[in-house]
């Protein structure tokens, strides 16, 4: 018996949205706290909050699970310490629209390697421009790119690779929200070493401790859930080319929050992903239409 939840591709598209949306503004409310706690510290901070909130929250009782549920739980939650930790530090050095454009190279080669459609793949490729006029722009432009924290950003975007396979596995093999929130446990424990200089520090300044909870809020708890919900709604590759939006907020967020320049070439990458963005949409819609009801590759568990 179909999901109710598989024939509404279109929550699911308005859940990525969402996430986009959230993401880049916790990273912008994150960077300003590097100076007093470094990225390494924020990411710590972020996903410990997040995972006693969603601890809390979901009560997942993993002594239930089999190997194959453990398995995917810890992958996920290395993927996620790795991913964010790396993204933090390449956003120390380099601006966050470029590092956002680049990092998405992740998602999208993700994407064009599951595409079975021409017009994916032409969607795919508008996306990409959109990336790379990016990365031009903070090549040539005012903010150059540092090449460590072009390093950090590369490798946060093979980890994201890891995070969109792992999040789709623990949607399929554990129920509800308990594999996002033991996922969140482990990415904390792997990054408690680094985290506890940061914990000492926030302890003694309320402020710092409240800016850390919203990070971790915009960054991790609302993103991972709209993500993890999403991905039980879309096909992977659908999802990836989605994430395109990504950049077109961070664009924005760094302009509002960071004060980092809007530049032409940044607005014309803005107008690329948003197309790539709408050209997917309309896709899922006339899939569903001329197939019929919509199914997900990742069902959800009963």
């Amino acid at each position: 018996m179909q999901s109710p939840a598989s024939s509404r591709p279109l929550v699911g598209v308005a859940l990525v949205v969402g996430s986009c949306l959230s993401l880049p503004f916790g990273a912008a409310v994150a960077a300003q706290l590097f100076p007093v706690l470094g990225p390494w510290g924020v990411t710590s901070l972020r996903v410990a909050i997040a995972a006693l909130v969603l601890y809390v929250a979901v009560r997942p009782r993993p002594r239930r699970w089999n190997r194959q549920q453990w398995t995917a739980a810890v992958l996920f939650g290395v993927s996620l310490a790795a991913m964010n930790g790396c993204f933090y530090a390449a956003i120390e050095r380099i601006p966050l629209g470029p590092a956002v454009a680049i990092e998405f190279l992740g998602p999208l080669v993700l994407a064009a390697v599951l595409t079975r459609r021409l017009a994916d793949a032409v969607w795919v490729g508008v996306a990409l421009a959109g990336m790379a006029l990016l990365g031009i722009d903070g090549m040539v432009g005012s903010e150059p790119l540092d090449p460590v924290g072009l390093a950090f950003i590369l490798v946060a975007a093979a980890f994201w690779i890891m995070y969109i396979r792992m999040s789709a596995r623990v949607g399929r093999l554990i129920p509800g929200h308990s594999g996002l929130s033991v996922g969140l446990l482990v990415a904390a424990v792997l990054l408690l070493p680094v985290g506890v200089p940061a914990a000492v520090t926030v302890v003694a300044a309320p402020d710092l401790l409240l800016l850390a909870v919203i990070t971790a809020v915009l960054s991790s708890v609302i993103p991972y859930t709209f993500e993890l919900a999403a991905l039980r709604r879309l096909p992977q590759r659908v999802f990836g080319v989605l994430l395109s939006l990504e950049p077109a907020f961070a664009t924005l967020a760094g302009w509002l929050i960071l004060g980092q320049d809007a530049t032409i070439l940044r607005m014309l990458a803005v107008a690329l992903v948003i197309a790539a963005s709408v050209g997917t949409t309309l896709g899922v819609r006339r899939e569903k239409r001329d197939e019929g009801p919509f199914t997900a590759p990742i069902p959800l568990p009963e």
